[in-house]
């Protein structure tokens, strides 16, 4: 879906400035680590960009993939957004450059956390 096809959040018009661009990232839950409170594993990189502020009151999240071993931060290319639908707290999908991912990757990645139905990826 390209970004002009969705409806309008706070947390998708702050995400839709970072597509196409390259996006430096912490990582805060590595790969392979557990959530500190529902306790299930994250199965990608998930951090956030650093300096900004999210409508939720954190940083605006982000999901590093093509990468399979745990990093503590990142730099890539912002190839979409997991737009939720049920809530203002929209995520980033970066990876690094050169690493193509179709919606259907992405969405495999991030079923460890993303309810499919409840989220629709944009692009450009």
């Amino acid at each position: 879906m390209s970004a002009a096809d969705c409806p309008d959040s706070q947390s998708l018009r702050m995400a839709r400035a970072y597509l196409g661009q390259t996006v430096e990232l912490i990582i805060d839950r590595p790969c392979g680590s557990l959530h500190p409170t529902y306790g299930f594993r994250y199965e990608a990189n998930y951090g956030y960009v650093p300096g900004t502020l999210a409508p939720d009151g954190e940083e605006l999240d982000a999901y590093y993939l093509g990468v399979s071993v745990p990093l503590r931060s990142a730099r890539g290319i912002c190839i979409a957004i997991v737009h939720r639908t049920g809530d203002d707290d929209d995520k980033l999908v970066v990876v690094p450059e050169g690493c193509p991912l179709d919606d259907t990757d992405i969405a495999a990645a991030v079923a460890f956390q993303e309810i499919a139905g409840r989220y629709r990826i944009v692009r450009q």
